[in-house]
């Protein structure tokens, strides 16, 4: 909660839209007194950055405000695609292929619009930016409702995917080394594999700050769409394994299992799409002025990449699922269906590359994700000592971050079965909370379409961020969980 409460300090210190360009104020006397801080009738010069809050030349996600339709595109591509659109197949099988194509359309469609929401509201006024989502939360929600609504959400989209992705990348090598090293004996145990990679994520994690970090985001995506691509390529090309089936499992044709199924299954495609929280930063780092504001390069990046994304996700999960259909693994998804199936019928070179791209493109992503926490770390010290954190301390955020989200890797290597717990609370971040923020600022009149439009959206985001974390819970409930504390596979 430190966290949010320099984020309450570094708002203050930064105007309001509606006080701008001109700040009222009241005297005892309830004379009103206007105090104009802006000239109207004068143009304002076209390279007058809006930077309102001094404490942004500080912090490490808007120190430098060089970024552009490239490096904003590099950073979407980076974060927007992850190992978990690996598990898009799995929701097909409860889906089936219309209901499946439905819902990711929909899904699709929609966070696309949130992010079009969010892009619009990083800078509602000129000369007032909010360049973190927590900040753009309390100034929409107030302060103290908006850090109940979405520090958690926030937190865990930046900490808990780092500590995902350390799980991941040591996964990763367990298979890398098993493909090495046969059945013999494993050169590294679970927590050494995971250390090796957080070792490597606090390494790329000195660059200074996120714009600095574009080269390695442009790795982050090239390797992302890389293994995605190969992987259904190769699904497709190595043909059907025999027995595949596109029926309902027997064990999902109760009821109630049914139901949970299919939520579930919303679930999968819902978590397939992030980097919302890390929207409004890549927005930060472009800079912005009164003729052309920084919303513009910023929506054709995401335009751009976005493009990239469908044409990596929808044939992933629809080519998964006809390679693989209803025998799709439910750890793992389509790599470890590749490796089970098609494994034997591809070289080790191969196999090796995928997996290659896969460690790669989650240590890139680690550093996106990561940068939301430094700034955080950093914003306390310059709102205390009112002055830029000095670089021996940056590096020792860093450092203990890294150690932070390594032991809870190791601590909680069954992360990854409560994704669908967690994605279904954090959900309202993606397909909600935008929605209700674009009314608080933008106050659009009552009943009119776009007044409905967000106010529809949100209602049903909330209801089905309810629906999911029951069928999650349902889910834990029936088939258990395999808790193995401090004892990584």
């Amino acid at each position: 909660m430190g966290e949010a409460a320099a984020m309450e300090e570094a708002i203050e210190a930064s105007p309001p839209p509606h006080l701008h360009p001109f700040t009222t104020t009241k005297t005892p006397k309830s004379h009103q007194v206007v105090s104009i801080t802006a000239n109207p009738s004068k143009e304002i010069p076209e390279s007058t950055s809006a930077q309102p809050n001094p404490l942004d030349a500080w912090l490490p996600i808007t120190e430098s405000r060089k970024g552009n339709v490239c490096t904003s595109t590099f950073h979407i591509l980076c974060s927007g695609i992850g190992i978990q659109a690996l598990l898009l197949p799995l929701a097909f099988v409860a889906l089936g292929w219309t209901w499946g194509i439905i819902c990711l359309s929909l899904a699709f469609a929609w966070q696309l619009y949130t992010i079009w929401l969010l892009v619009q509201l990083h800078e509602p006024v000129p000369g007032t930016r909010y360049s973190r989502y927590l900040q753009l939360s309390m100034a929409a929600f107030g302060e103290k409702l908006g850090k109940v609504l979405t520090i958690f959400p926030v937190m865990y989209l930046s900490g808990g995917t780092c500590a995902m992705l350390i799980i991941t990348g040591g996964g990763t090598l367990d298979l890398l080394f098993t493909m090495v090293h046969g059945d013999g004996p494993k050169p590294m145990t679970g927590a050494e594999r995971y250390l090796m990679f957080a070792c490597l994520a606090i390494v790329v994690a000195q660059l200074p700050n996120l714009n600095s970090v574009a080269g390695v985001s442009l790795i982050g995506a090239i390797t992302a769409i890389g293994y995605c691509t190969m992987i259904w390529v190769l699904s497709i090309c190595k043909g059907r394994p025999d027995g595949v089936s596109y029926d309902r499992p027997d064990a999902t044709k109760s009821d109630m299992a049914g139901v949970c199924g299919v939520l579930n299954a919303i679930g999968i495609i819902a978590l397939a799409f992030r980097g919302h929280n890390v929207v409004l930063e890549i927005q930060g780092t472009i800079p912005t002025s009164p003729k052309h504001a920084s919303k513009e390069p910023m929506w054709r990046g995401v335009t751009m990449s976005y493009t990239v994304i469908a044409m990596c996700l929808f044939p992933l999960a629809i080519g998964g699922y006809w390679a693989y259909g209803n025998m799709m693994p439910t750890n793992g998804g389509m790599l470890n269906a590749f490796s089970k199936f098609h494994g034997h019928k591809v070289s080790n070179v191969v196999m090796g590359i995928i997996f290659l791209l896969v460690l790669i493109s989650s240590l890139s992503s680690f550093q996106v994700y990561a940068m939301v926490v430094f700034d955080n770390l950093e914003l306390r010290y310059t709102i205390k000592k009112k002055k830029r954190c000095p670089a021996w301390l940056r590096a020792v955020f860093r450092v203990c971050f890294g150690g932070l989200v390594f032991f809870v890797a190791v601590a909680l290597p069954f992360l990854p079965s409560l994704a669908a717990l967690i994605g279904g609370m954090t959900s309202p971040l993606t397909f909600a909370y935008p929605c209700f923020m674009w009314i608080a600022i933008k106050r659009p009149r009552p009943y009119e379409p776009m007044w409905c439009l967000n106010l529809g959206l949100g209602c049903l985001g909330m209801v089905l961020s309810a629906l999911l974390v029951a069928a999650a819970v349902w889910n834990l409930a029936t088939k258990g969980i395999v808790a193995n504390f401090f004892h990584p596979p």
